[in-house]
């Protein structure tokens, strides 16, 4: 939250803020939010959603194509049936589609203004969902909810942004919490880039953690590397978990899966991953490689895992195959022409964000612009996402409680 305004440069954390104070200029921002909302927006009754009481119903908000939706999907199934027989329902589109509603999650609202990652969504998930697709600042009123998921923009925080602290999409946090106050769930999952906890020396992630916390819930927060979690990616992400101050439950975030130490299994490697694509990636972007792009290693061997993958076609990593790039100085590498170098596939880096082979990514429903353009609507919405093994993992222990509270759900409601 932005307690006064303050130049690009000059913001300190405010000292001596008791949590009451902080809860009034919460409540005046969002107050000042929802007065335009009010004005400019949409109210999403009871009536609208496919509602299912005996199990714990889902809002997604900033959903993309589904990453983190998909993710808690799966972890209500394995606490039903198993890990391993959620995995062999993974295989086919047909199979799991026979399985997903064993879930103990319902989701019933989804919320994201990408045009095509919304087409992705209608694509994958079950069509009961209703899919707002607006702005979340023009919506009115949020609808009841037992579980509110939401991977909130964070371009302003991002290491490779501009890292303003008054950048505007800094606080659409905001309405995530406006979210909570209006539909009052037992627990939430917020997702965001590493950056958040670097800008303002640390004091912006507090805050963010301070307003979650006064909305009346009790705040987890933790940065994860994806590659702990069966992610063949090193991609580390911020997590926020809350629990309703009335719930007798506290979350604790799952020890990694994968690693060197012992009891571990070995991380995931791109050769595991995609080596099976290699003769068959399918399409990719294509075009030379910028100073910028060249600045820095983007290759991986195929023994280790992929570097992040960014919502761009033009920064997506290379391929492993091929010579090793070389580094000639300070922010200069060289590509040797001995090899062919290309950047992975839309089939790649939808392997390396472990979304099962079936999820479709959309061009949108009628594509225009070059090839190029088109797959970067892919790519972005891929890199987007939330990788989906990595918020199965997160959510797990959610789905637990969740699966030996299901008989008593309507206990935890609030009206």
């Amino acid at each position: 939250m932005k307690i006064a305004e303050r130049g690009r440069a000059k913001f300190r954390p405010e000292k001596n803020i008791d949590e009451k104070d902080v809860r009034s200029l919460l409540q005046d921002k969002i107050a000042q939010e929802q007065s335009f909302a009010a004005q400019n927006g949409t109210e999403i009754t009871r009536e609208m959603l496919a509602y299912e009481p005996p199990k714990f119903n889902l809002v997604s908000l900033f959903s993309g194509c589904g990453g983190l939706d998909l993710g808690a999907e799966l972890a209500g199934m394995d606490v039903v049936i198993g890990r391993n027989e959620t995995n062999q329902s993974l295989l086919s589109r047909e199979a799991f589609d026979v399985k997903r509603n064993i879930s103990v999650f319902h989701t019933v609202a989804s919320l994201d203004n990408f045009p095509e990652a919304n087409q992705s969504y209608k694509d994958n998930f079950p069509k009961h969902i209703l899919q707002i697709k607006e702005d979340i600042r023009k919506v009115n009123k949020f609808p009841l909810a037992d579980i509110v998921l939401g991977g909130f923009p964070c371009p302003g925080f991002s290491e490779g942004g501009p890292r303003l602290i008054d950048d505007p999409r800094n606080f659409l946090y905001l309405h995530f919490i406006r979210c909570l106050m209006q539909a009052k769930p037992l627990f939430f999952v917020a997702e965001n880039v590493k950056g958040m906890l670097t800008l303002g020396k640390g004091a912006v992630a507090e805050q963010i953690k301070q307003d979650f916390e006064s909305a009346g819930y009790k705040v987890k927060m933790k940065l994860t590397n994806s590659r702990d979690y069966g992610v063949p990616q090193l991609r580390e992400r911020v997590f926020l978990i809350g629990v309703r101050s009335d719930i007798d439950f506290e979350y604790q975030f799952p020890s990694p899966s994968h690693g060197e130490g012992e009891g571990l299994q070995p991380f995931i490697s791109l050769r595991e991953a995609i080596g099976d694509l290699e003769a068959s990636p399918g399409e990719f972007f294509t075009g030379s490689y910028s100073p910028i792009y060249l600045s820095r290693n983007r290759k991986k061997k195929w023994s280790e895992q992929s570097f992040t993958i960014q919502a761009s076609g033009r920064q997506a990593p290379l391929h492993p195959s091929g010579s090793d790039m070389i580094k000639l100085g300070k922010d200069e590498w060289h590509l040797p022409e001995d090899s062919l170098h290309r950047r992975l596939s839309v089939k790649e880096i939808s392997r390396i964000q472990t979304f099962p082979d079936w999820f479709n990514f959309s061009k949108g429903i009628n594509p225009k612009g070059s090839i190029n353009n088109q797959l970067n609507k892919q790519y972005k919405q891929i890199g987007n996402a939330v990788p989906v093994e990595l918020a199965r993992s997160i959510i797990e222990p959610i789905a637990q409680w969740c699966s030996e509270h299901i008989s008593d759900v309507s206990l935890y409601r609030k009206s």
